[in-house]
Order: structure tokens, then C-alpha cells, then sequence
């Protein structure tokens, strides 16, 4: 399988689109938590500037106003949209990473977690494509991007795999029952098999083991779209646990990226 880097940017303008759709609604529905009276409101988290020049702190201080908050959301929604139905250009790429930068600073750092850094790991790549195009090779400007985001995106797994590996608790299997215990549908009932070391061994293994060998969908493309394939039902899985619906969008707007940098190895 070959995919052409034409339907990998494509792809990747789309479900990046889709993706920033779906966290502008929620941030959408949680207006009224961000506002002066809510529980997330900016007060909050303002003395985390206090290190900051003036105008930097009058300058995110103006952005939350609830007004312009809601007045930024509004544009982010839109713009979203333009990028599924038109394609990224500087301009419109530009305000949207500005504006999840925006939106993690208010947050400290991230929303959502991984999520968020994969959104902006996507952005900064159809960035790149946009800026080294610039100078007139279009083609070699998407290239980059897609490399860029596929690696960050193989690393992401790759990190997370490593890290688990050298977790005591997940090779026996104790921290996954300990997570979906803590999930939407816990605490577990005693008699779930998540509690059974073996079970929960087996699990936990074959996480590990699919994400540490995220290297190998590079050798060959149509394994590349397996591991994918495979990679989407873990996030949905994430969903389904843990509520966690960002990943699965996050995340999928890499996929062509890796799939496309795949194809080109072989």
C-alpha cells in the first residue's frame, strides 16, 4: 500500500479539524465553569503569570474576559471548519496554534493531557509544511510536516511503552486494574477478572509489548495501517473507560503521517 503524500496532508487538514471541532464545543459547554463565577475561574491560575512582564498578564488577563474567551471560541470553531473544508493556509494555522497555546497557558500546561500536545505536535506540523513551502517547494514543505508529526506521534507510543515497562506495577498487572477501577465504570466489582494477576498480566503485556514496538510499522505500510487500526481501538478503548474522548481524535490525525512516512521507507 502507498499512499500518496497528497491524501496523507489531506487527511491529516481533516481529522486535525475534526479534532479542534470537538474541544472548541466542549470548552463551548463549560462556559459557564470559565466564567468569573465559575469553579475554573482565571483568578485562579492568574498568579501563575506573576513571573511574567505587565503586559503579559494584562494580555492574558484580556483574553479570558469572558466576552473575548467566548468571541475566541467562536473564530476557533469556525476556523476549524475552514481546515476540514479548505485546507490549512498561514493565516488560519497560525491562529489556531496561537490559540491552543492560549488556551494551555490558561491551563497550566494542558486541558487534557496528552491530547493537547498531540493537537499541537499535528499544528506545528502542517506549520512546517506551510513555512518550508514558502520558499517554493510545496511538496518538500508537506513532506517535512509528515515526518515531523509521524515521529512525534511514534514517540509519543514509543515513550509511554518504555515508561510502562520499567513500572514494577504494570508488568504485574497492578496499576491497570488500579486505573479502571478508577475509571467510568469503577470501582470494579471484586469479582471482575481485572483483578486476577493473570488477566490483568496478559493486558498489561500486550500494551506494553504494542507500544514499545511502534518502530516496526516504519518497515512496511500496510503495517503501518494495522498497528492504526489498532492504535484507534486503544484510544477508543481510553473513551470508553475513561471518558477520555480527546485522544482518539488527537491521535487520528496522525495517522496518515505515519502511514504516509511508511509508504516512502519502502
Amino acid at each position: 500500500m502507498v499512499m500518496s503524500l497528497a491524501m496523507a496532508s489531506r487527511s491529516v487538514e481533516i481529522l486535525c479539524g475534526i479534532s479542534l471541532i470537538i474541544q472548541t464545543i466542549e470548552f463551548l459547554n463549560l462556559r459557564g465553569a470559565l466564567s468569573p463565577q465559575g469553579v475554573w475561574t482565571y483568578a485562579i491560575g492568574r498568579d501563575d503569570l506573576a513571573h511574567a512582564s505587565k503586559p503579559v498578564q494584562s494580555l492574558f488577563a484580556f483574553l479570558a474576559r469572558e466576552d473575548v474567551w467566548l468571541l475566541h471560541l467562536v473564530l476557533r470553531l469556525l476556523a476549524a471548519l475552514v481546515l476540514v473544508i479548505d485546507g490549512a493556509s498561514l493565516p488560519l494555522v497560525g491562529f489556531l496554534f496561537a490559540g491552543t497555546l492560549v488556551i494551555l497557558i490558561r491551563w497550566r500546561g494542558a486541558f487534557n493531557g496528552g491530547s493537547d500536545f498531540m493537537t499541537i505536535v499535528v499544528l506545528s506540523g502542517l506549520l512546517i509544511a506551510i513555512l518550508v513551502g514558502a520558499s517554493g517547494d510545496s511538496e518538500l514543505g508537506w513532506r517535512a510536516g509528515m515526518i515531523y508529526i509521524a515521529i512525534h506521534a511514534a514517540s509519543s507510543y514509543f515513550i509511554s511503552g518504555g515508561i510502562k515497562l520499567l513500572n514494577p506495577e504494570w508488568r504485574s498487572g497492578e496499576a491497570l486494574a488500579l486505573f479502571l477501577d478508577g475509571g467510568i465504570y469503577g470501582p470494579l466489582s471484586r469479582l471482575s477478572l481485572y483483578w486476577l494477576r493473570p488477566v490483568a498480566m496478559l493486558c498489561s503485556w500486550a500494551f506494553i509489548v504494542w507500544e514499545c514496538l511502534v518502530p516496526l510499522a516504519f518497515f512496511d505500510a500496510e503495517l503501518a495501517v494495522i498497528y492504526c487500526a489498532v492504535a484507534g481501538l486503544f484510544h477508543f478503548l481510553v473513551f470508553w473507560y475513561f471518558g477520555l474522548n480527546r485522544f482518539v481524535f488527537a491521535w487520528l490525525a496522525s495517522f496518515p503521517a505515519i502511514i504516509y512516512v511508511a509508504s516512502q521507507l519502502n
